[in-house]
């Protein structure tokens, strides 16, 4: 039988149910899927949950035909098919999409929209094929301007225009992967009550994985959830409160209270950046004329859509890509990025991607920990001669404090979950006095029990009177750790706003350039 042949008739007019039975695939002794069955009616928002690594991924992989399961069955509209590859999940109506955009930026939408097609001529009678897509546009809840370059829509549009792909190419059954992660707050709201305002008519049914519960309660009817590669509950949004859903997730790991907000000693040290110019890797201003200050005992959170100038700021004060301009002072001493400057001025950090940007992969746990003094004593005498004992002494005693869970001190780092190289490194960070502290997206997908726990420390920090500098794409993660929250928009401070009180609406109108 073809995949054609299979294809359910209510699929071609409607969002259709969706089934998974038994469904479980194994690579090698990893156990990725056991035995998961979930529900998706038609017409519904369904919110898929889980950690990294609970097995969301691989469940909506073998749905869309990128692996082929080694147990377990796939419904559409009750009705059993087979998809041996994406091409097949596409033919029964099946799209998705994805965490990183698929379109091609130098490319118009429309080039985009017609290019997708399997049928798209050799030749292309552009004429014809604009009007029929001002006619399909004219059904939509939502338009793109068809003639502009991708490279030159905001990410709220190329977002929609990645789901109207796929309503163009009739697909009605959408699966989401965390699909605001790119998005404003208002961005997020609009496409996401669009969506969900289009299931409920029953044109599509719509599966989200999100980490976001607050985006959950807000738009989606149902969830099942993951642990361990099982599906561990679900039910009704509204009647799951936000607590059963977490405690669905983590089980029975114990998650660290969060830190109390108290007033700190006004003992440390003042961060300001003034006027700070720093160009990206095409040599054009990615930070033109940034002024901040920050103050000791003082959380201030950069919010922005990501590609404002956030990671080259980051990389601009670690030492990782040069200052073109403008000054960083501590104290109102001039700081430079560099070894002594940082141990002098007591500054420390944890930026985005630890793995890469702040370790050695091949070296091991200790000698990875050891990275801010293995040139001082014990470790090092006459100053060049290592003694590995004792920073396997320092290794054991920074483990133990920070709860990495590591099999010896002499592991590889890489062999680590990412929740583990967080705290490895930030053991290293802060085992010493700490005036400044500058962190880059601190938990991204990482779990909760990691979440709660690098929180709760960056917190401390800040309570000892260190001045924290925490750059997130996590708009929750700013609201909840910061006293003040700056906007940054094109490499500068668009909005400064104390946290206490603060409008997300707001927040969200100067991330988007308003």
């Amino acid at each position: 039988m073809s995949v054609a042949q299979m294809l359910p008739p209510a699929v071609t007019t409607k969002g259709p149910s969706l089934e998974t039975i038994g469904m479980t695939k194994v690579f090698g002794s990893l156990v990725a899927l056991n035995d998961v069955s979930i529900k998706v009616p038609a017409g519904s928002f369904h919110a898929l949950l889980g950690e990294n690594g609970a097995g969301k991924s691989t469940l909506v992989k073998c749905i869309m035909g990128f692996y082929i399961p080694d147990k377990g069955a796939l419904k559409l509209d009750g009705q059993e098919v087979a998809v041996h590859n994406p091409r097949d999940a596409q033919a029964l109506g099946i799209g998705m999409v994805y965490q990183h955009f698929t379109l091609v930026p130098s490319l118009t939408a429309a080039e985009n929209l017609v290019a997708s097609r399997a049928d798209a001529p050799a030749v292309i009678n552009w004429r014809k094929e604009r009007r029929e897509l001002e006619t399909f546009l004219d059904r939509m809840p939502f338009r793109v301007p068809l003639d502009r370059p991708v490279s030159s829509l905001a990410a709220g549009e190329k977002q929609k225009l990645e789901i109207l792909k796929l309503l163009y190419l009739n697909q009605r059954f959408l699966i989401l992967d965390e699909p605001t992660s790119v998005l404003t707050p208002g961005e997020a709201d609009e496409i996401l009550g669009l969506l969900r305002d289009m299931a409920h008519r029953g044109e599509i049914t719509v599966a989200m994985i999100s980490h976001k519960f607050r985006e959950v309660e807000a738009f989606c009817d149902d969830v099942s959830v993951l642990r361990r590669g099982a599906k561990v509950g679900g039910g009704k949004v509204g009647v799951l409160t936000t607590r059963e859903m977490a405690a669905m997730m983590i089980g029975d790991a114990v998650i660290r209270q969060s830190a109390a907000r108290v007033d700190p000693p006004r003992i440390g040290a003042s961060l300001e950046i003034a006027g700070l110019f720093v160009e990206n890797d095409e040599g054009r201003d990615a930070v033109a004329g940034f002024d901040l200050k920050i103050k000791s005992g003082e959380i201030v959170g950069i919010a922005g859509v990501s590609g404002n100038g956030q990671s080259e700021l980051v990389e601009a004060l670690s030492g990782q890509r040069p200052i073109k301009m403008g000054q960083v002072l501590i104290n109102d001493q001039d700081f430079e990025p560099k070894r002594d400057h940082f141990y002098r001025f007591k500054v420390f950090g944890l930026p985005e991607e630890p793995l890469k940007n702040a370790t050695v992969p091949t070296m091991s746990v200790a000698e990875n920990m050891a990275f801010r003094s293995f040139d001082k004593p014990p470790i090092a005498s006459m100053k060049w001669w290592l003694s590995p004992e004792p920073m396997r002494a320092q290794a054991r005693d920074l483990i133990a404090r920070y709860n990495v869970k590591t099999p010896t001190p002499d592991t590889p780092i890489r062999d680590l979950s990412g929740g583990n190289v967080q705290r490895a490194v930030l053991a290293r960070e802060l085992s010493v006095d700490v005036d400044v502290l500058i962190v880059a997206n601190p938990c991204f997908g990482l779990d909760f029990v990691s979440v709660a726990d690098i929180r709760a420390q960056i917190m401390d920090q800040r309570n000892r009177g260190a001045a924290v500098l925490l750059v997130s794409e996590d708009l929750d993660e700013i609201l909840e750790l910061s006293d003040r929250i700056a906007v940054i928009s094109e490499g500068k401070v668009a909005y400064l706003t104390p946290a206490a009180g603060a409008d997300r609406t707001t927040i969200g109108r100067y991330m988007a350039g308003h």
